[in-house]
């Protein structure tokens, strides 16, 4: 059979503008060695490129000496699966198969050289450690993830805090492995779950891979390279793991699967939940998705396994929740009480309050001025350790300043940040009880901070483990007798559809932080104590709130009774916003065809110096809506750019 002689490349460009692929002649020799997947670098518009193989083909449309040659084969092929996964992700996420396919790709591959050497052959991997014995509930769940490893599925592992789903992973991953598969283990944010890396790596050694963005990328290309290879059959790591090139896909594990790191903020806007379905779907491989406080969209649309209890036998801890109506201090009496025994016993607690920084924002006394973000339209966050006011959307900082444009020194530091109780703590606690802070501030001291930070306190024989969110992911630290969660309605009040949801989980998963081995105790201050997921997570009901979320969403058309799409236009020129969004609002409703709820433009906070406006479509299925988007970018993408103006979107917004 005569080689192929041309090359259909779609070269990895970042630009809308120019979409391939584009016609190689592959010169005699080469044919043998490139297949669709193959990464070339090529000739393209005056400069060098790295690109992918698409198709391979007989014949060119255009004339051969108008083709040019490929000028490296740079030694890197993306499975067949993967190709096809780009393509999916390029139209459901509105998106271009460049950067779909970039995604596939380690960091720094346009950069890399066929090895002299080829990788040794696979070692399929040996069991290192034996795992504890199984309670009955883990047993079923081991037994119906083994079964399913025959055709493929989709499953949701809703257990208790402490009731051992870890352990089914390493088990359902066990009996991946005795078939011949590989496994993919995806996590929040690999920097806070070193426990899970550590415990893959006990039971199954040198067959685990772990990825994340901060290594370098010379290490992500043999990492690709070992996985690639069937090497590493079991590969761990934060959200682009999805993507990880492994052979034989029999199992994706999703840890902690409500979570919303795994939203992918940048174009293409990925859930990763939704393309290790579509991944799983492709290689006829096992989801399976797990956590106490699953999404509505898991809980109403995948077939559950149980566990109920802990595997310690130990009871979950008793939540009070506080009334702070009437409260002038940071915290209730309870609190200060449950904080000073505490002090007297010298043991460990976690204090969850979901605000970084030390003031929410400076206010003049006598004028009233707020001090805001020159580029958004947000209120500026006192940082008193660095002496800043500093914005958490574009990053703008400036000197906290000593007096108001007025005269007035009557500077009041408003609300209470991380930053600010950590001192608080600390009065109250006394020396003899540190506190550890966790939060977006410390993470930005480097990629290890939150791993030391986190061995420190399970070291210590006493502590508080003070922050944001961070320290309600996945922790496991025996030994915490105290929870507290701040201002826990703050989350109610923001403008989303999951926001009840999201404050559900996180007063849940707080709670399950204390407890694991003994006696534990929460108290939750609130300004609501009424709000229907506070007093659904002081009872660890969460069937109970899932089941009352899931009728709010179908009286609303919210997931997982209907697909959301929103489109953001966003310039710098406030009337020409207007203007585009109304265009494109005209572009949608003709392509929609009535077969979609389409609301809007509303109007959204400026960030970084922009004005924006939303679409949002409510639709049956993602497919058609995003097609309809896409038609209507591709009539208007001209005349919005003549504007100013850039058009974001978002499939499945967060």
């Amino acid at each position: 059979m005569a080689e192929p002689r041309i090359a259909a490349v779609e070269p990895l460009l970042t630009t809308r503008l120019v979409q391939g692929p584009f016609d190689y002649l592959l010169p005699d020799g080469l044919g043998k060695t490139v297949g669709v997947g193959s990464l070339l670098r090529v000739p393209f518009a005056g400069r060098s490129l790295a690109g992918v193989v698409v198709e391979l083909r007989a014949e060119s449309k255009l004339p051969p000496e108008r083709l040019r040659t490929p000028l490296a084969d740079l030694g890197l092929k993306l499975p067949g699966e993967l190709l096809e996964l780009a393509r999916w992700l390029a139209a459901t996420y509105c998106s271009t198969l460049a950067r779909a396919l970039t995604l596939m790709l380690p960091p720094g591959a346009a950069r890399f050289r066929r090895p002299r050497k080829p990788p040794p052959p696979p070692q399929g991997a040996q069991e290192r450690e034996q795992g504890p014995p199984l309670s009955a509930e883990q047993r079923q769940a081991v037994e119906a993830v083994a079964e399913a490893l025959a055709g493929g599925g989709r499953l949701l592992l809703h257990g208790v805090t402490g009731s051992g789903k870890t352990e089914v992973y390493l088990r359902a991953a066990q009996a991946a492995l005795a078939c011949g598969r590989s496994v993919i283990v995806l996590v929040p944010e690999i920097a806070l779950t070193p426990q899970t890396a550590a415990r893959l790596q006990r039971r199954f050694g040198s067959a685990v891979c772990v990825i994340h963005s901060a290594m370098r990328p010379a290490e992500r290309v043999a990492a690709w390279l070992a996985l690639r290879a069937g090497q590493k059959p079991i590969c761990l790591g934060p959200r682009s793991a999805v993507f990880a090139p492994l052979p034989r896909l029999g199992l994706i594990v999703i840890d902690e699967e409500h979570d919303p790191s795994y939203k992918h903020e940048a174009d293409p806007r990925y859930d990763a939940r939704r393309v290790a379905a579509k991944r799983a779907e492709l290689a006829g491989a096992v989801l399976l998705h797990g956590s106490a406080t699953p999404r509505a969209e898991s809980y109403a649309t995948l077939r559950r396994l149980r566990l109920r209890r802990r595997v310690d036998g130990a009871p979950l801890p008793a939540v009070e929740v506080v009334d702070m109506r009437g409260v002038a201090t940071t915290f209730h009496p309870r609190t200060v009480e449950a904080l000073g025994e505490l002090r007297r016993a010298g043991g460990k607690g976690v204090v969850l309050l979901n605000r970084r920084g030390f003031s929410l924002y400076l206010s003049c006394g006598l004028c009233g001025r707020v001090w805001g973000c020159p580029n958004c339209d947000v209120s500026l966050v006192v940082h008193r350790g660095e002496g800043v006011l500093a914005c958490h959307h574009c990053g703008h900082r400036e000197p906290l300043p000593a007096s108001c444009s007025c005269g007035s020194r009557s500077l009041a530091r408003v609300g209470v940040g991380t930053e600010r109780l950590a001192g608080e703590l600390a009065e109250l606690v006394g020396g003899r009880v540190p506190i550890f802070r966790l939060d977006s501030d410390v993470l930005a001291r480097g990629s290890g901070e939150a791993a030391r930070l986190l061995g420190e306190f399970a070291r210590a024989s006493s502590g508080l483990l003070l922050g944001t969110q961070l320290v309600a992911k996945g922790h496991d630290f025996p030994g915490l007798s105290l929870g507290v969660v701040l201002n826990a309605e703050a989350g109610l009040r923001f403008p989303d559809f999951r926001a009840e949801e999201r404050t559900f989980a996180l007063i849940t998963q707080l709670a399950g932080r204390v407890g694991r081995g003994g006696a534990g105790r929460v108290i939750v201050q609130t300004l609501e104590p009424q709000a229907r997921a506070v007093v659904h997570a002081a009872r660890h009901d969460a069937d109970g709130f899932l089941a009352g979320e899931l009728e709010r969403r179908s009286r609303l058309g919210y997931p997982p009774h209907r697909e959301l799409v929103r489109v953001i236009i966003a310039g710098p020129k406030e009337e020409a916003v207007a203007r585009g969004a109304r265009r494109l609002r005209g572009r949608l409703a003709v392509a929609l065809e009535g077969k979609a709820a389409l609301l809007g433009p509303a109007n959204l906070l400026r960030l970084h110096g922009n004005h924006r406006q939303a679409l949002l479509i409510k639709a049956q299925a993602v497919a058609p809506a995003s097609a309809a988007v896409a038609a209507a970018l591709g009539e208007e993408g001209a005349a919005l750019r003549r504007l100013g103006l850039q058009v974001a979107v978002d499939v499945d917004p967060h």
